[in-house]
């Protein structure tokens, strides 16, 4: 029986995995499977309310990250995830994360679960699922197709030339596991700071991708939050190079949006704005509390947006070189684009804007969780990708024609007229319809509840087999 299985889930402290890992903890509590979440209590009080009617399947369990070690400040007190931190200090947050060894393993001890679902960063958590013989299974917050280019076992280990790659020029071409045509690769200005990322040890000792090596080497199987509909020859591609079986659990689909919920002032006033606004006519703009734009990018994305003629909603948080919200702007920006863009500052209800019916298109960094939230509403995507898996999901949605991929020179900058051009291309140009007419299509896989669940119920159906024969 499912409620007799108990689940551990051990996320890594950024939200791009701890919400991914949350919205599975949820739909597994749906199917009755008890789950001990578990991360640091800032991260904790960040998260979405758990339903009411789960809270009796959904222990949320917090330890305490050090923020110090031998009496050394690693990084500014009260910082639990990677959005409080600079990109340079990331490395510390994985030390302090690294000592939530010890009492996870405690925590393990004592409850026994049945199984342990974790991320790659806790590469550590094997040796604790080996000790204490409980199965262990790596879930993915990337898509199949990012994984599979990234995460192949025969190139995330050995030195130099040992690895299969040595250099960032080998992250510039699809790889030569792939059987079928494929333009995933990185561009040139991106590939050092991925390759050095993924490859160097940093502070914490270890690599990312030898973290990853052990997590996948000491899984019973790889979970991956995507499914075949999008994807099937990626899938292919992982069952291939992880020799293990591969599972997809869907798209974990977020509650539908109400409106009814936003009660701020000041958002009531631009949902009242997008009420005034044609069907499918505004570009939402969003990159997110990861991505740290430079002045230049925030003031060519505001010039773009200004020469494209393209009504606009832009979520845009103060980066940490402008003086005030308003000083991020170019000089004048405000005024000149009174009436037919919307500027907001600080957090946005985002399900609850791309689920209003004046939204065309979204700009934004092609992160595989904003991808699934704006496919599911049907809007064409213009993608600016700027770290991590981001290049390689925009790549895949450029391939499927699902988005327009604004044009950077070889240095990665990119200028106000690119910014136009894409939008005017994607949202009302007679040339992107049909890139608009297949993002619609997307929507019945992207936001088929029914579908994306089923992959839910397997993956339950997996863990009673499976679990029962442990």
């Amino acid at each position: 029986m499912a409620n007799d299985l108990h689940v551990v889930m051990l996320p890594w402290s950024a939200f791009g995995h701890l919400i991914p890992f949350f919205q599975l903890s949820v739909a597994l509590a749906k199917s009755g499977i008890k789950v001990s979440f578990i991360s640091t209590p800032a991260n904790i009080r960040r998260l979405p309310k758990v339903p009411s009617n789960l809270e009796n399947l959904i222990d949320l369990v917090d330890f305490q990250l050090p923020a110090a070690l031998d009496e050394q400040q690693l990084f500014p007190e009260g910082s639990e995830a990677t959005v409080d931190i600079p990109p340079k200090k990331i490395q510390y947050l994985k030390i302090a994360y690294d000592l939530l060894r010890h009492p996870i393993k405690q925590f393990v001890s004592d409850q026994r679960p049945d199984w342990i679902l974790t991320d790659v960063t806790p590469h550590w958590v094997v040796e604790i699922a080996q000790d204490h013989q409980i199965p262990l299974i790596h879930f993915s917050v990337f898509s199949a197709s990012a994984y599979s280019f990234l995460c192949n076992p025969s190139c995330l280990t050995g030195d130099g030339q040992k690895r299969m790659r040595s250099c960032p020029e080998t992250l510039t071409s699809p790889p030569e596991w792939y059987d079928f045509p494929s333009s995933l690769a990185y561009p040139s200005f991106l590939a050092t700071g991925m390759h050095e990322g993924l490859y160097k040890r940093n502070a914490s000792g270890i690599s990312d991708a030898e973290r990853v090596a052990k997590t996948i080497q000491g899984s019973k199987a790889l979970v991956v939050r995507s499914c075949p509909e999008y994807e099937a020859e990626y899938f292919k591609v992982l069952e291939r190079i992880i020799d293990k079986p591969i599972i997809p659990v869907g798209l974990l689909l977020p509650e539908k949006p109400e409106r009814r919920r936003i009660t701020d002032k000041s958002w009531v006033k631009v949902f009242e704005w997008l009420d005034e606004q044609k069907p499918k006519s505004v570009v939402f703009v969003g990159f997110g509390s990861e991505c740290k734009l430079s002045k230049e990018q925030v003031h060519e994305i505001a010039y773009g947006l200004e020469q494209s003629g393209v009504p606009f909603l832009w979520a845009l948080r103060k980066p940490d070189w402008a003086p005030s919200d308003l000083g991020a702007l170019p000089p004048g920006f405000s005024e000149r684009s009174h009436g037919r863009g919307v500027v907001c500052f600080g957090w946005a209800p985002q399900l609850e804007i791309l689920g209003h019916s004046s939204i065309g298109g979204s700009l934004f960094h092609s992160g595989w969780g904003s991808i699934i939230e704006t496919l599911q509403f049907g809007h064409c995507l213009v993608v600016l990708p700027l770290v991590i898996d981001q290049p390689l999901n925009a790549r895949l949605l450029v391939d499927k024609g699902l988005a327009v991929e604004i044009e950077r020179k070889e240095d990665g900058s990119f200028s106000k007229e690119d910014v136009a051009k894409a939008l005017r291309l994607a949202i009302v140009s007679e040339e992107g319809e049909s890139l608009r007419v297949r993002a619609r299509e997307a929507a019945g896989v992207f936001g088929n509840r029914d579908l994306q669940n089923s992959y839910i119920d397997n993956f339950v159906q997996y863990l009673m087999k499976i679990g029962a024969a442990n």
